[in-house]
Parts: structure tokens; sequence; C-alpha cells
């Protein structure tokens, strides 16, 4: 099958099950609706597995057969198409892991939660593959009100709608500040398609318009990576929104932000007229590091197994950020390793708290202390799912995590250190509630009573009938998941083809040659990174794990926290979680703020 037919259908696929789903609900049981989705979920993985060999060297399609200056193109690299079928691979793992997740009546809602899960996925594939800019804002605001929906699918309890309306209301106010940063490049270019958009800002030069255009549009993405100070709707989704949903939004949802930023900035902003390299590097690895930080602060401080987990990936983010800040081929090779490994670990340790969730009610790592010593096989998974998370070899985390070191190393020697410090720090917290939840290790944990915390006490099982035996499929999907991990980190092919990918990714004259069909595409502009493990690599590993598992265990073995209430980094840490106070104006108020300060960066530096 010709690239011409697979992009477009890689978005008609979960459209149609989708629809398919909406209507025969009604009428298919349960069983029914669970066979239909995984067929279209598998059918897409399927898909994207046909285009990927195709996406080498840039695959196109004109919808419509209308040509690039007038109609819509879909454009799929090495990164975009891997990104697409990371999305595929996860969402027919949810498909799965959810198929006795939820007991919901046979009726007009029974297919609802696939069918929503499959509308989430065309908005997340359509935007990894577009190559124009207003439907990037189209895929992604398909995307965000399916999200919405599954966050606050549970409509019976309060907490998930709460959930669900702050983080409809602070994306939709980021994405109303895109959509006029699309406006004001549109204005100024007459175009929307991505390549002819950048040819046509390189005749202008670089003014306040286009700083602001930039800024504007970063917001809406930004705000879905979850970076510092536009991640605060995060752990508050992530805490009530059902764990299948989880493990899609921490898997890839959020990475495709950080894609997002990326993409536009090579295909639009890179050239003359754009926004200068120095500018953009120094800023959002600025920002990066911020995230990658207080990311990790705040994870060590929780004890509700989500929220720790969310603020994991905020963690992560800010690595990510890093990565394509360095504007290399290396650095966006290694990054995009990272991210694919991420999410196969994020969406396994996030299942795995599900399981806590069925069979205990509670996501309390204080009181689900011991309590979980029968789960054996997900104690297991849960512990590799952590030093995953750290870098351990021969994890895809590990590899990626140290070629994105490498590069930021050759550009500011300190770098490496905050990748060994944000991974380490998140692993440790990760390890620490397995150890103290699965094994029973250390003394029973308890607070301080001058300590503001979120615990999990109290949570609703997601499911009906918490007594049933636990399904097979709950903890199958997992260990399939960091099995992939594994892998990702062996297979010197996915490395290699995602360095070519890297180097097209970054070449934006090459982009427009071949979405344009320009006769004389140029060659590839550098050289091809070589994506291998070295010595260095693993040991900035090892370093990285060693350090988790000295965190985690000197943690386990404390009953309260060390630190007095007067103690400098207890009220850094107390006064951060009164920033993260749950009230929508103060997240709309740090949205803005992070805007303002966005702008007056980038414009210092241009």
């Amino acid at each position: 099958m010709t690239e011409a037919a697979l992009l477009p259908l890689a978005v008609a696929i979960p459209l149609l099950g989708a629809a398919l789903l909406a209507v025969a609900g009604r009428a298919l049981p349960r069983i029914g609706c669970d066979i239909l989705a995984t067929t279209c979920a598998g059918a897409e993985v399927v898909c994207l597995a046909l285009l990927w060999p195709h996406s080498q060297h840039l695959a196109t399609a004109e919808l419509g057969g209308w040509p690039a200056q007038l109609g819509i193109v879909l454009a799929a690299d090495s990164i975009g198409a891997g990104l697409a079928l990371l999305v595929a691979v996860l969402v027919l793992a949810v498909v799965v892991y959810s198929w006795r997740y939820f007991d919901e009546p046979t009726g007009e809602h029974a297919g609802a939660f696939p069918a929503l899960i499959l509308l989430f996925e065309a908005g997340m594939a359509g935007f990894a593959l577009t190559g124009d800019l207003f439907n990037t804002f189209v895929f992604f605001e398909l995307m965000g009100a399916a999200a919405y929906a599954l966050t606050g699918y549970r409509i019976e309890d309060p907490r998930p709608l709460h959930g669900a309306l702050t983080f409809g209301i602070v994306t939709s106010f980021a994405a109303y500040c895109s959509l006029l940063g699309i406006g004001l490049l549109y204005a100024r270019t007459g175009e929307l398609n991505l390549a002819r958009l950048g040819a046509r800002l390189a005749s202008h030069h670089t003014d306040t318009l286009t700083v602001v255009a930039f800024a504007l549009i970063c917001t809406t993405l930004l705000v879905k990576a979850a970076a510092v100070p536009f991640h605060f709707w995060l752990p508050d989704a992530h805490a009530v929104a059902p764990t299948p949903v989880c493990m899609l939004m921490s898997g890839v949802m959020v990475e495709l932000g950080v894609y997002g930023i990326a993409r536009i900035y090579w295909t639009v902003l890179a050239g003359p007229g754009g926004i200068p390299h120095a500018a953009f590097r120094t800023t959002f690895t600025a920002l990066g590091v911020l995230t990658a930080l207080l990311g990790a602060l705040m994870c060590w401080q929780q004890r509700h197994l989500k929220r720790l987990l969310a603020f994991s990936t905020v963690s992560h983010v800010g690595l990510f950020l890093v990565g394509i800040a360095l504007l290399t081929p290396d650095g966006t090779t290694g990054t995009a390793l990272y991210v694919a490994a991420h999410g196969l670990v994020k969406a396994a340790l996030f299942a795995l708290t599900g399981v806590l969730l069925d069979r205990y009610g509670s996501l309390d790592e204080h009181a689900l202390y011991g309590r979980a010593r029968e789960l054996r096989l997900a104690g297991v998974l849960f512990t590799i799912g952590a030093l995953a998370l750290a870098g351990l070899p021969p994890f895809g985390t590990s590899l990626g995590k140290a070629l994105a070191e490498d590069a930021a190393g050759q550009w500011q020697p300190w770098l490496p250190a905050v990748f060994v410090a944000a991974s380490a720090v998140t692993g440790a917290a990760v390890l620490r509630a397995g150890l103290r939840v699965f094994f029973g290790i250390g003394p029973a944990p308890r607070s301080r009573p001058d300590h503001e915390e979120t615990t999990g006490e109290g949570e609703e099982p997601e499911i009906r009938s918490p007594q049933r035996t636990l399904p097979p499929t709950m903890t199958m999907v997992p260990a399939v998941l960091l099995a992939l991990a594994g892998v990702s980190g062996c297979l010197p092919t996915l490395a290699h083809a995602l360095a070519h990918g890297a180097t097209d990714f970054t070449d934006p004259a090459r982009y427009a040659a071949t979405v344009l069909g320009q006769p004389g595409t140029p060659p590839a502009a550098g050289t091809v990174p070589a994506a291998e493990w070295t010595g260095t690599a693993v040991l900035l590993g090892l370093l990285s794990t060693g350090l988790t598992i000295a965190l985690a265990t000197a943690a386990v073995r404390q009953r309260t926290p060390t630190l007095p209430a007067h103690h400098p980094l207890a009220r850094t840490v107390r006064g951060l979680r009164r920033l993260h106070s749950g009230r929508l104006g103060d997240y709309l108020a740090w949205l803005t703020l992070g805007i303002a300060v966005l702008c007056a960066a980038i414009a210092a530096q241009s």
C-alpha cells in the first residue's frame, strides 16, 4: 500500500472506529464493543507499522488531490510517524487493558469509553502527521475534547468533573492564544502550510509580531506538555482521571506538545525572519531545566501514587524540552528514543497503579504499606518500571537519556547533571513507593502533622466488583509494555532509523522541498548521529540507577520526614504545595504570567 493511502488511513481508521462504536454500542454487548475497539486499534497499529518504512525519506499525501499550495498535506518523517506509532501501540494496550476494567451495562453507554479512546487516538495521530498549521490546532482540539470527556468519565463523582473542568478551561484559554498566534502568522504570510509558511516568513525580518505569534502558538503546546508554569492542571487531572486515560495522557499526549514545539520551530521559524537559534536554545533550555527540577522535587514529596507519577512526567518533559532546545540531530535523536521508551514505561506504571486501585480502593503510599505483598508479579513489574524510569541499561530510556546527555554536555557541561538528578529522584520516588506498598520494606511510614499532603485515601475503585479475580490483562499489558521498553534500547535498527529521521527533522530546506514537490530535493545537510551504546552511556545509566536505589533505600528506612518544619527546604516545599492550590483562577494567572515571560525572554534575545 502506498504512502498516499496509508497517511489518510492513519487518521480515518480511529475516526471510523469511534463512529461505529458510538452507533453499534447501543446494540452490541460489552464483549462485542471490546472486540470492535480492539480490531480498530489493531488495524491502526498495522497501518502505521506499514507507514514507518515510507517515512524514512518523508512520506506525503495531498488530501483531495489538491496541491500543497491550495489544499491540506499530511507529511510523515521518522520522528512524526514514530510518535504516531507510539500512540497506536499505547491505545491498543489501553483498549486491551480495559476489556474488563469497567463494568458498564449493556446498552447505549457500552461503547462510550472505547469510542472516546479512538477519538482521542485520531486527534493524536492527526497532530503527529499533519503538515498544516491550522490543522495542528484542529487535531489538538479534537485530542483535547476527547481528553476532557475521558478525564470526567465518571460523572457520578464530583472530583473527576472538577478535574476535567479545570483541564478544559485552562487548555481552552491556551487554545485561544494559539489560534490568535496562527492568525498573526497567516495575516503576515497568507499561508498555513508549514513548509510554505516558513518560506514566506524568510522574506521578512524578525520583529515583535513574529515573537508574539510564536509565543502564543507555543502556549497551548506548553500547556499540553505540562511545562512549568503551565503544568498545574496535570497532577489534578491525573489524580481523578480513569487509569487507562492516565496511561495515554502521560504516555504520549504530553510528549506531543514537545513534538509540536520542535516541528513548528524547525519548519516555520528556524530560518531568516523567524526566531534566532540562540534565543530558542537559551529560552527553552532554561524552561526545561526549571521544569525538570521542580517536577522532580514535587514528585519526591507525593504519597498519592497517581500524583507522584504525574509529577514524574512533568520532570521528564523538562528533559525532553532540553533535548529539543539543543537544535542538533544528536539531541533530537536521543530525545525521540527517550520519549518512546518513557511513554511505554510510564503507561506500564500507571497500569499497575490501576491494579492497586482495583484491589484496595486506595492510592495512598502510606495506607497501602505492605498490603500488596500478595501481588508479587505486579510488585516485580513496578520495581522494574521504577528502575527503567531511572535509566537502567539496556532500557530505551537509558540509551535515549545517554544520547541526550551527551549532546547537552557538548553545549553546557553541567546539563548532564540535570538529566542524572531528575531521572534519579523521580525513579527513586517510584521505587520507594513500590518497596513500601508491594514488599512492606522498612518501618510503616508516618506523616508529620505539620506537613500539607494530598493522600490517596478515600478513592473509589474504578471497577464495580472489587471482589472479582484480577483480570490477567491488567498485569499482562504492563509486562508487555516494559518488555517493549527494554527491546527499544537493544534494537540498533530503531535507534539508527530515528537518527536518520532526526537529521531530516532538523533540515527545514529538505522538508520544504519534499512537501512542496520541488525538483532536485537537496541531500541531507548534516551527518547522521551515531545512535549506539558507549561505555559512557552505560556508566551514566548505572550512575542514575545507583542513585535511585540509594535514595529509595534511605527513604524507606525513615518513618517520618527528617527535615524540621523551619528548614529552608521544608519551607520551600510547603510554598510549592500551596502554589498547586487546585484553584482555577490561580492556574490561569500562572498561565498568563508564563506567556508574558516567554514573550519577554524571546524578544530580549531576538
